[in-house]
């Protein structure tokens, strides 16, 4: 009786030990916990915190932790972030390097304009004490929710880009709702009123008038070269702003650099 049961029992023991480790990894596509910072609920709680975020911003959020990295923890993070989106696609990643005693934030795509240089700053400063505290968990919540908030709040009005090397700036622009409503009523009254004076002028009557283009037409082609000679670029680098800020939700630009053929924001303290 007792071998028949164990024979029952044992193709569902192998099924389940098959399964489980699938399960697990499944669950846990955006946190990489390395050192082992956290339990499998605050894993499990976190990972819903990324997938919520992930699909608002169509593209992924991660946390990794680690103890053995020898790199600087932006060249780390941004190669994390690469591998996982790809260059200059929507993400960002949290880094916590618990060898180095550093925090780093990188972003890509949207999340640069998103979370700007002052807004990092804000994250950081609600971050880096609760990581001071042992509290790693907390700190991890911590990005999710700003990170959401900025997302929520929109990229900022007058924002841009610097390049941290050229000190190119690029500006940021978007069209509201109210200005697309007003340049569509534009462009039907301009073409209204064209349509009108047009019919006016000649008095068509629509089916009744043919234009004589063969007697009429009359095309002269000239050929005309311009030559650049000279060409200017100005540019100029505004610094990067290190002090710690706190408060607000944050406006201004997003330094930037590049990384292996793409292009990163973002930024770290020690703790």
């Amino acid at each position: 009786m007792m071998r028949k049961l164990l024979k029952l029992m044992l193709p569902l023991l192998l099924v389940a030990l098959a399964w489980s480790p699938l399960t697990a990894s499944a669950d846990t596509t955006h946190i990489e916990d390395g050192v082992g910072l956290f339990t499998n609920e605050e894993i499990q709680g976190l990972e819903n915190k990324a997938q919520d975020l992930s699909n608002k911003i169509k593209g992924d959020v991660y946390v990794v932790t680690t103890n053995a990295n020898n790199e600087k923890p932006r060249s780390f993070a941004d190669e994390y972030l690469r591998e996982k989106v790809g260059n200059d696609n929507n993400g960002a990643v949290l880094l916590l390097d618990m060898g180095q005693r550093e925090v780093y934030v990188s972003t890509s795509g949207n999340m640069i304009d998103y979370i700007t240089d002052s807004r990092l700053n804000n994250m950081l400063d609600q971050i880096t004490p609760n990581l001071s505290d042992g509290q790693y968990y907390e700190a991890a919540t911590a990005y999710f929710d700003q990170a959401d908030a900025y997302v929520e709040a929109g990229v900022p009005s007058g924002h841009y880009r610097v390049d941290e090397e050229t000190g190119k700036i690029t500006y940021y622009k978007t069209i509201t709702l109210m200005e697309g409503v007003i340049a569509l009523l534009l462009a039907a009254i301009a073409a209204i009123a064209f349509f009108v004076v047009i019919k006016s002028k000649y008095q068509l009557k629509l089916g009744t008038y043919s234009y004589p283009y063969q007697e009429n037409a009359d095309v002269n082609l000239t050929v005309n070269e311009n030559q650049l000679i000279n060409s200017f670029v100005t540019t100029r680098r505004i610094p990067r702003n290190t002090n710690n800020l706190s408060g607000g939700g944050g406006g201004g630009g997003s330094s930037t650099h590049s990384s292996g053929g793409g292009t990163f924001g973002g930024g770290g303290r020690s703790f």
